[in-house]
């Protein structure tokens, strides 16, 4: 079983989150959540393992904070 790389892996993270950020530019919302579950297909599909993707679904999922009042925040 791999182990999900959670340490800074890119070589420039802060180019990544502008290209990200202007990869949705002049995007509605809808067109942008449709991009970031194609987005999110393409690099699964790049990484392969299921092993690591749970990992990755499962601390994602873990640092949403649930407000019983408003719902997921």
């Amino acid at each position: 079983m791999s182990a999900l790389i959670v340490d800074i892996n890119l070589p420039d993270p802060d180019e990544f989150y502008e290209v990200l950020l202007s990869t949705h530019s002049d995007l509605t919302p809808t067109q942008s959540e449709a991009l970031n579950a194609r987005l999110v297909l393409l690099m699964a599909n790049h990484i392969g393992d299921l092993s690591v993707l749970r990992q990755a679904m499962t601390l994602a999922r873990s640092s949403i904070v649930i407000d019983p009042k408003m719902g997921q925040v």
